[in-house]
């Protein structure tokens, strides 16, 4: 209620007049609101891991003849496998034998010897880099190991296991992944008995849990976000996993040092498990051999495949976990193959499509021994997946 004092004829009135509620009042600034933030996409990477890589006699060969009989050419071989690994951000395989030096005479079982080229042919085919630490590693001595390390760095292939000097066998292994920082570390349940020099007992590593961890610890420090282990490991020609292949992965996993474990050596697909929220398989199988044993498991492979999201600082999950078998057809060439590609290719016979999905199916059997399907690993083309 406002009072207006008014002067009319010598009198003096007060009169109430009552505001208008209509009226608007005056209005004090609002505070500027705070800039709204886009929510930030989660980085992902994916990481393929495929199995050993043995050049036997009929491998090279192959690679002589893919080359017109001079000298070697192994991307053919590798083709039917090429888009896969060359589509993962970071690719790795394990390299089974010591490298000859240029133009040497390539060598099989016992004592592996194999053509620098099938270095270039992995690099070609979209392989990063390799694990080392495997019980062939030794054949040709510190010398060999040595060459097949300069071999490697020639084809600009990463490696992870096996040294030079003690300040490389110190170092971890890390490979910048789109801006994510992954460690790989190798290591060999032995070596044929079969030792370095006494005064480079550093050139490779023999599985020791806790000299892993310390290895992890150490590349975690060096700002590596992710690390991956290599391990060379279990019984050769067998899907079930060793006793020691469980107890070393329960170890290595049980801390926060290790995200992923990559088996090889048993030259037939074991399982994949989940330990929490960490996963190991146990046996890739190969990805290229072909020994005089001609094994049926020795021809089935797979090539994992697993997407890592950050799910906090530095913290990295697998939010997807697939499996791709493989198979090395020996006739009329020898070549490595996509098993979900080839059981669907209706370029080949009904009866040839049906032989590729059955041995999918029962690669996929493998993998599921321990219950990997129940925590989320897609088969690829498998009966059921």
């Amino acid at each position: 209620m406002l009072g207006v004092g008014l002067v009319v004829g010598g009198l003096n009135l007060h009169l109430a007049i009552s505001p208008d509620r209509n009226a608007e009042a005056p209005r004090e600034s609002a505070p500027p609101s705070a800039p709204v933030e886009t929510p930030k996409k989660a980085r992902q990477i994916t990481i393929l891991g495929a199995g050993d890589v043995i050049a036997h006699q009929p491998v090279w060969e192959q690679a002589r003849a893919d080359n017109s009989g001079k000298g070697y050419n192994f991307l053919p071989i590798f083709e039917g496998i090429s888009a896969t690994v060359a589509a993962a951000d970071l690719a790795l395989c394990h390299f089974d034998t010591p490298i000859t030096a240029a133009g040497g005479t390539p060598a099989g079982f016992p004592i592996f010897h194999s053509p620098p080229e099938l270095l270039d042919g992995l690099k070609q085919t979209g392989f990063d880099g390799c694990s080392v630490s495997g019980n062939h590693q030794l054949d040709r001595g510190f010398d060999g190991l040595k060459r097949t390390l300069d071999a490697m760095d020639k084809a600009e292939l990463g490696h992870a296991g096996g040294a030079r000097t003690a300040q490389e066998a110190a170092a971890p292994k890390i490979y910048d992944v789109h801006g994510v920082k992954v460690a790989h570390l190798s290591y060999s349940y032995g070596f044929n008995n079969l030792k370095p020099p006494a005064d480079k007992e550093w050139a490779v590593n023999p599985i020791n849990t806790t000299a892993i961890k310390t290895a992890a610890r150490k590349a975690r420090e060096a700002k590596a976000e992710v690390v991956i282990l290599s391990l060379h490991w279990g019984s050769e020609n067998k899907h079930v996993p060793s006793a020691d292949q469980e107890r070393w992965a329960k170890e290595v996993l049980a801390g926060p040092e290790i995200d992923l474990i990559l088996g090889h050596h048993s030259h037939s697909v074991q399982a994949m498990e989940q330990f929490g929220e960490k996963w190991v398989t146990y046996g890739l199988g190969d990805q290229v051999s072909r020994s005089t044993e001609g094994l049926t498991s020795q021809r089935e492979g797979v090539m994992i495949r697993m997407t890592l999201t950050e799910v906090g600082t530095g913290a990295w999950r697998v939010s997807k976990a697939e499996a791709i078998p493989t198979w090395t057809e020996f006739t009329p060439k020898l070549r490595v193959m996509e098993l979900p590609k080839v059981a669907v290719d209706q370029a080949r016979s009904a009866s040839a499509r049906r032989t590729y999905q059955a041995t999918l199916d029962r690669i996929a059997g493998y993998l599921r021994l321990r219950g990997a399907h129940l925590g989320g690993l897609v088969v690829v083309g498998a009966s059921g997946d």
